[in-house]
């Protein structure tokens, strides 16, 4: 094991031991109860299965058959999600093939940021992974389940089960995926037509023609944005089955990747041959081999929000200076865009996670002796590697990274901490010193841009958009005109307590500024000219201002008026509790 990754380990170790103790201790009593049938009510259990044929009724009260309860993101808008329709009737015949029966438990909201990057709906997005943990919960207190699988796919679907899955630790549980369109439109190609667009030089018309070849069929988005991340570490995790994650949706080998979960978790259940609850699979170990596998394919920044949330549900504390001492040493082994050209179909065709499973632990940088709910642990997954990449235009070894570290930097100053992803981000650009201009929503500087008034070098500081300002949306609609003022030949970079896009990445960007401005955060302080330095080679934040003149400042006010319309009155309390980005946003601590 490398020496970092060790130490990183035992860090985690160390600071998550009482949590972590007092987390088992109760998945452990839970684990210790007796079986659905034996341990409810006549009524409840005839509520239960209620509406179930008299063979199935036979089957779970009489037989005492395993009951796996479905929990599913299906809706036919999102594209990832909509294949998901047929699963239910396919899992219950596989499950009646093995002598078990199964159950949709329960739906979880999934909203597409792709539909709502840019309006009011955004403001929902982050808050909708504690609002789908929630509903994940409610779908299995009824308490009948020998084990779960989780039906998901994209940003915040998959944290979201997954943090309702390990509150309900003392169950076997597997996910599910549903696979990526094919290939359509480059994305490159799509980014140009886009930056086109910001400068006038296309219509809307072009414009949509060019997305719509895009996204263009069931299946993810083929970028490696959230989404695809989410499948990789997954993977890592020991959570899925093994190269699951980027079968196309409809092929035959998508069909058998499905059976083969319900035959893992019925495997893995009390009644199998390995049982294996999710509470203990997600352990210190566990989650720094997603950390890994995060940085070595340059996946997306949300998870450096998501993860410490899903880990913190474990009773397990990390923090943004681990995923920083990781990413020194952890190499970018991927190519995939917006970290380059290739779109996952071509990641997959090349090798795929089981590629870089393969290499992350024989060069000691994952933990291989983990649970996983695979027979045969993780290296299981790194089985199927190709002995050699298919394309080392996408897919490198170890020995022969396309960069010796992760990408991922963690920045700390005047201006507090903040994260900066310079994978894609071209060398020249990863120190940038420049006056600030100041915006308090994505709406002023996107005016300011299409008015001519920010052609100049600048530091665009956004603020009060963190957690409690208006629920961190992603900021993806500021990639394409600060991408022309780049590409123009100015110096620029953002500023924020918000969020990018899980396929945001040439224009460099410190993102998820913690404390955030509202309640005075150091951004609240920054004025217009102000001089900013982003230094991802030093590792620092800083506005460089006389100290006394800092000192004596007094933090702006948030000038929006509260959020109305779209729903979010309803959020009103997610956003009046939650915590900083940096301990991952949660509303429920």
């Amino acid at each position: 094991m490398h020496s970092v990754v060790a130490r990183v380990t035992a860090r985690i170790i160390e600071r998550s031991k009482e949590t972590r103790a007092a987390y088992l201790a109760t998945v452990d009593a839970m684990v210790q109860r007796k079986s659905p049938q034996d341990r409810m009510g006549c009524a409840n259990l005839a509520h239960a299965y209620a509406a179930l044929p008299g063979s199935e009724k036979f089957k779970v009260t009489v037989e005492k058959a395993p009951n796996i309860g479905i929990v599913t993101a299906y809706n036919d808008m999102l594209s990832a999600h909509q294949p998901y329709q047929a699963y239910p009737a396919l899992l219950r015949d596989e499950a009646a093939r093995h002598g078990a029966m199964a159950q949709v438990a329960g739906g979880v909201p999934a909203m597409c940021d792709g539909v709502t990057q840019g309006t009011p709906g955004m403001e929902l997005s982050l808050f909708s992974r504690d609002n789908i943990a929630m509903a994940t919960a409610v779908a299995l207190s009824h308490d009948v389940f020998d084990g779960v699988l989780l039906l998901g796919v994209c940003d915040k679907i998959v944290p979201g089960l997954l943090i309702g899955a390990l509150h309900y630790g003392h169950l076997p549980c597997v996910f599910v995926p549903a696979g990526p369109m094919g290939s359509g439109l480059p994305n490159k190609d799509k980014a140009k037509v886009r930056e086109q667009y910001a400068q006038g030089l296309v219509g809307r018309d072009e414009l949509l023609k060019a997305e719509s070849a895009a996204y263009h069929s069931p299946g993810t988005c083929t970028f490696y944005g959230t989404a695809n991340s989410n499948q990789m570490l997954l993977e890592a995790m020991g959570l899925h089955v093994p190269n699951a994650a980027f079968a196309s949706p409809g092929s035959g080998e998508r069909e058998e990747f499905t059976r083969q979960a319900m035959r893992t978790v019925l495997s893995i259940g009390k009644r199998g041959n390995r049982f294996t609850p999710i509470g203990h699979v997600v352990d210190e170990r566990c989650i720094v081999n997603a950390m890994a596998a995060l940085l070595a394919t340059g996946g997306s920044t949300n998870h450096l929000i998501h993860w410490v949330a899903i880990a913190r549900s474990a009773g397990i504390l990390i923090d943004w200076t681990d995923f920083d001492d990781l990413s020194s040493v952890v190499p970018l082994l991927a190519r995939v865009y917006p970290n380059g050209d290739a779109d996952v179909n071509q990641f997959q065709a090349a090798g795929g996670p089981p590629w870089i499973l393969r290499e992350l632990m024989a060069n000691g940088l994952m933990h291989p002796d983990v649970l996983s709910v695979n027979e045969g642990g993780i290296a299981a997954g790194g089985q199927a590697a190709p002995a050699t990449s298919g394309d080392e235009a996408v897919l490198r070894p170890v020995a022969q990274p396309f960069s010796p570290t992760g990408g991922l930097r963690l920045l700390q100053g005047r201006l507090g901490r903040a994260v900066i992803k310079v994978s894609a981000v071209p060398e020249d650009r990863h120190i940038i010193e420049a006056p600030a201009r100041v915006f308090d929503s994505q709406e002023e500087l996107l005016a300011a841009f299409s008015a001519g008034e920010v052609q100049q070098d600048m530091v665009a500081v956004v603020r009060f958009q963190g957690p409690r300002a208006n629920g961190m949306p992603e900021l993806h609609k500021l990639t394409p005109p600060l991408a022309v003022l780049q590409n123009q030949g100015f110096k620029v970079a953002l500023v924020t307590d918000g969020r990018m896009s899980g396929a945001s990445g040439k224009v460099p960007a410190a993102i998820h500024v913690t404390p955030e401005a509202l309640g005075g955060g150091p951004l609240a302080k920054v004025r217009n000219g102000d001089l900013v330095r982003v230094d991802a080679v030093a590792g620092t934040l800083d506005v460089l201002v006389d100290e006394a003149e800092w000192s004596a400042r007094v933090p702006d006010e948030c000038k929006a008026p509260a959020a109305t319309g779209f729903g979010r009155e309803l959020f009103a309390n997610f956003r009046r509790h939650a915590g900083g980005a940096e301990q991952g946003a949660c509303t429920w601590l």
